[in-house]
């Protein structure tokens, strides 16, 4: 039984193309769970780190309150001891212990002010910390491309397509005669037979 070569090479090159379709599928598929991997990685990575600055922030302002607060104790017990020293000894408050007690307001007040600066500098650092794990995260993830399996099979049908075109320009550049060329043929001889 003799078979047409160019039949055999185009079934081949449509099995060849089936596979090849299958396994751009299965690596579209490899490629879309590995990108699905890797952004939640990103993500889990940018919550934890995240959510370790806030511990850190909320770490810091209770430090910087109870800073403040000791220093409110602090400077009403030592101005509480310079009214009692003042009275124990028989002095009246006068002037000089008014500008003491004040002297401790404006100490007391500079220090607040000092803990509300360097309160204000941790926050803003920390907006910036988590704008930077923002970015960490968008420039960790990844484009997920899902499978498309019917542009694997138009692929492949244009390349069945495109290897028949290829065996037939072959054929008319080498003086065969072409599928075309035979049914025309095959028809003229069965219209001349039956006429």
């Amino acid at each position: 039984m003799c078979f047409d070569p160019q039949l055999m090479l185009t079934i081949a090159s449509v099995g060849s193309n089936i596979i090849n379709a299958k396994n751009q599928i299965a690596d579209q598929k490899a490629r879309y769970e590995q990108a699905k991997r890797t952004n939640e990685l990103a993500r889990q990575n940018a919550i934890q780190r995240a959510s370790a600055e806030t511990l850190k922030i909320r770490q810091i302002e209770k430090e910087s309150a109870d800073k403040g607060f000791k220093a409110t104790i602090s400077a009403r017990d030592k101005m509480a001891e310079a009214i009692a020293s003042a009275g124990d000894s028989g002095i009246a408050i006068s002037g000089s212990t008014d500008r003491l007690i004040g002297d401790y307001y404006r100490k007391l007040g500079v220090y607040r002010d000092s803990l509300a600066q360097n309160l204000q500098i941790n926050e803003s650092q920390f907006r910036r910390n988590l704008e930077a794990i923002q970015f960490g995260q968008q420039a960790q993830s990844v484009y997920e491309a899902p499978p498309n399996p019917e542009l694997a099979f138009a692929t492949g049908a244009l390349n069945v397509a495109n290897t028949y075109y290829s065996l037939e320009a072959q054929k008319q550049i080498r003086g065969l005669q072409t599928n075309e060329e035979k049914r025309r043929n095959k028809k003229q001889v069965e219209g001349f037979s039956t006429g």
